[in-house]
């Protein structure tokens, strides 16, 4: 087994480990530790949110949830030699739950899915979806089934939500300049335009003082994606993955966790993976000079494993760039496309007897695809998501004798 470089205590929160993480981007957290290109280790990740959400039949916590603690990273670590300007060259060995483990930790046999309330973060279908929901899902192996999503039983496609490197200063400024004036364009606005810096709640590693205080200050928010890389929330960064991250400090200081189960392309729910603690394995290297050599400066790259579910069968749902409750055309709008088709999705799946949130759940943790189709043709884009049938206990494709609607219950709600 590689050498566990960052240990995790499920039972204990982020802030009462041995070596506790971090939940902010800040060029100047310490590294918890430091290793050598070339070697093989383990990272052990909390849950998310910290343990904030339970294996209950409730979704009160999914609607309280603090997000000033999110996310919990594992790190950071530093790699002997790495220089800005380096390319820090990452390949995921293995990953997953709390090895054999059963328990009441997020991770120990069971994770969940969730949908955000529109005032505490939303999704991407917030506007007909307000209110906050969650399911659990129990593992078994490589699958996974939910109490509250009957009828359907997957294969996971495992992968970390969040790895990046630490910003420089001057990346840090620039991600911070940009995204108050993003807010400031609307900052009433509910969900709002975007997280910036926050004090509340902020953990720095080890640091303390008025480091700890300037990290709190400055420090940047953890659920976008940036250049460092961060929450990409790509299920294909799963084992056999090669990701090439820019280092922009010394060290390059890697960071991450925020582990999926499962999870469909676009993690529409916000919280729509099934979430967990757990383990992740890689091999590190450095390419020197990689950055200027291979044109890699604003974002990393990465090559997919070879490891996913091999479902083959199909039904695809198509959206356009049409609000198609006042009938308004928006030229060429990629991402209402896509709402549209998962909407698509879900009114089909309703006809099965799924509620609309188990059929939003459903669409966030199985592992759908999903496509562009064109963005040239003006002025509709035109998205797509491909469902795999065989998730389900019953043929949902179109025949026969039409839809077999079925009391499947509901997943959990607010009280």
């Amino acid at each position: 087994m590689p050498e566990v470089v960052f240990s995790v205590d499920q039972s204990k929160s982020m802030r009462d480990q041995a070596v506790p993480g971090h939940n902010r981007w800040h060029p100047d957290i310490p590294p918890a530790v430091t290793v050598r290109p070339g070697q093989d280790i383990r990272v052990e990740c909390r849950e998310w949110t910290d343990g904030q959400i339970g294996n209950n039949d409730s979704a009160n916590d999914v609607r309280d949830v603090d997000l000033s603690h999110a996310h919990m990273l594992s790190g950071p670590i530093a790699v002997e030699g790495a220089e800005p300007g380096d390319l820090l060259v990452v390949d995921i060995l293995d990953l997953g739950p709390v090895p054999q483990t059963q328990g009441p930790n997020c991770g120990e046999g069971w994770g969940y899915s969730g949908i955000f309330a529109k005032v505490n973060g939303g999704g991407f279908l917030t506007d007909y979806f307000p209110d906050a929901y969650k399911a659990i899902w129990d593992f078994q192996g490589q699958q996974c089934s939910s109490r509250h999503v009957p009828g359907v039983k997957y294969t996971g496609i495992t992968h970390p939500g969040l790895f990046g490197t630490a910003p420089s200063p001057d990346l840090l400024a620039r991600w911070n300049a940009r995204e108050r004036a993003l807010i400031a364009t609307d900052p009433d606005r509910v969900p709002p335009l975007g997280l910036p810096p926050l004090p509340d709640n902020v953990l720095g590693g080890t640091a303390t003082g008025d480091l700890l205080d300037a990290i709190g200050r400055d420090g940047a928010r953890t659920v976008p994606a940036r250049e460092n890389g961060g929450n990409h929330d790509i299920k294909n960064f799963t084992r056999g993955s090669r990701v090439f991250y820019p280092v922009y400090v010394d060290g390059g200081l890697l960071s991450g966790g925020d582990l999926h189960f499962s999870q469909g392309d676009g993690e529409i729910n916000f919280c729509g993976a099934i979430e967990m603690g757990g383990y992740i394995d890689f091999h590190v290297d450095l390419i020197k000079g990689g950055m200027e050599t291979y044109g890699v400066t604003t974002n990393p790259i990465f090559m997919p494993g070879r490891v996913e579910p091999r479902y083959s069968e199909f039904l695809t749902f198509i959206g356009v760039s049409v609000d198609h409750r006042d009938d308004t055309n928006y030229y060429m709008d990629a991402t209402l496309a896509y709402r549209n088709a998962c909407l698509n999705a879900i009114q089909y799946l309703e006809k099965w007897g799924y509620t609309g949130e188990q059929a939003y759940l459903i669409l966030g943790t199985s592992p759908i695809e999903g496509r562009i189709g064109g963005v040239v043709d003006i002025p509709n884009a035109c998205c797509s998501v491909f469902l795999p049938t065989e998730i389900f206990d019953v043929d949902v494709r179109p025949g026969g004798n039409g839809p077999q609607r079925q009391d499947r219950g509901q997943v959990c709600v607010t009280s």
